[in-house]
């Protein structure tokens, strides 16, 4: 009950702040640490076998330093109950971004309404893995939208997620295990190694809050104009054209709900991959439909907080019930002795 209240005044902080600039973020020195471990696997074993086993120590490492500091701050702070309630309050805000990722995604919207492919294939190499430099218009379109979708559920119903299941510790976590993924979880000639582990640890960690958030988004089809059963129709049928098991749930639903095609090949770090298309092309892609996947996005928060909501006052409905219960049965004995 109270990492529900946590996770609803977190997610109207983000709503509102986003992450600020001169906060210092945990996700910057989680990356750090990844770096230090990465290099010093590197420098050890080379890119060989041994390696992939590296990766898997990594992981551990990583889970354990990103969940056991959050706990131990949070110990500490039992101190004070009102101190222990904010901090839980502000890891979890940390973890989620919703705010983050609509403005990062809506920078790349504004560079094309300018007609500024440069500039818009420079701010799209802030949020996307692959090479952005020889880019079409449309082919920034599609990154954008595919990584919004994507990052609905790793940036925002996954930590949610986690957060309601083991409070801030576990969100932490899972931000760990994400931050992993997107830095070393590449299954090319310079990552199979070592991103071996973290990118199948990071297939399992999203495993339910993929397909939760696709369902999500189905749900939502109508505040863009789409069908909720045609939205989840398509998120079915694309649902495994993708190479991760997790990002076609997502970027298939709003695929569906826009009526509009994504996948196809795409460059990472000089090496081509050839992916499926998801979705039907019915409406041709257009710099609209950034802020209509953004909108989608946000709708599909809100759902999930209205969920939290209805939850959250049920339990109290019962508790109150089994109250009345226990004083109506304890006057029926009182009375009964008379």
């Amino acid at each position: 009950m109270n990492n529900i209240i946590y996770v609803f005044v977190a997610m109207i902080i983000d709503f509102i702040l986003g992450d600020p600039n001169w906060l210092p973020h945990p996700i910057i020195y989680i990356g750090k640490l990844i770096s230090k471990i990465e290099k010093k696997f590197r420098d050890k074993y080379g890119n060989n076998e041994k390696l992939k086993r590296a990766g898997g120590i990594m992981v551990i490492i990583v889970c354990l330093v990103t969940y056991f500091i959050p706990y131990i701050l949070l110990r500490f702070a039992l101190i004070s109950r009102p101190i222990f309630h904010i901090l839980n309050v502000l890891i979890i805000w940390t973890t989620l971004a919703a705010k983050s990722l609509d403005k990062a995604a809506m920078e790349v919207y504004y560079s094309l309404q300018k007609d500024d492919i440069d500039d818009a294939r420079i701010k799209l190499s802030y949020i996307v893995g692959r090479d952005t430099s020889g880019l079409s218009k449309h082919e920034i379109i599609r990154a954008d939208i595919e990584t919004i979708a994507e990052n609905a559920s790793d940036g925002i119903i996954a930590p949610i997620f986690y957060a309601l299941i083991g409070g801030a510790p576990l969100a932490m976590m899972y931000k760990g295990v994400n931050t992993m993924d997107s830095m070393v979880g590449y299954l090319n000639e310079k990552y199979k190694n070592i991103g071996f582990f973290p990118a199948k640890v990071d297939d399992v960690f999203n495993f339910i809050p993929a397909r939760l958030t696709g369902l999500l988004m189905c749900l939502c089809a109508f505040v863009v104009k789409g069908n909720i059963i045609k939205s989840f129709k398509i998120m079915i049928r694309d649902r495994k054209n993708h190479k991760s098991p997790n990002c076609a749930y997502p970027e298939a639903a709003t695929a569906g709900a826009l009526k509009i095609q994504l996948g196809g090949t795409n460059v990472y770090f000089g090496e081509v991959v050839y992916k499926p298309t998801i979705g039907d092309n019915i409406n041709e892609l257009t710099e609209e439909h950034i802020k209509k996947s953004v909108k989608l996005m946000y709708a599909s928060e809100v759902l999930l907080v209205l969920i939290m909501v209805i939850v959250l006052i049920s339990i109290y409905a019962y508790m109150i019930y089994l109250i009345m219960e226990l004083f109506r049965l304890k006057s029926k004995y009182v009375m009964n002795l008379f």
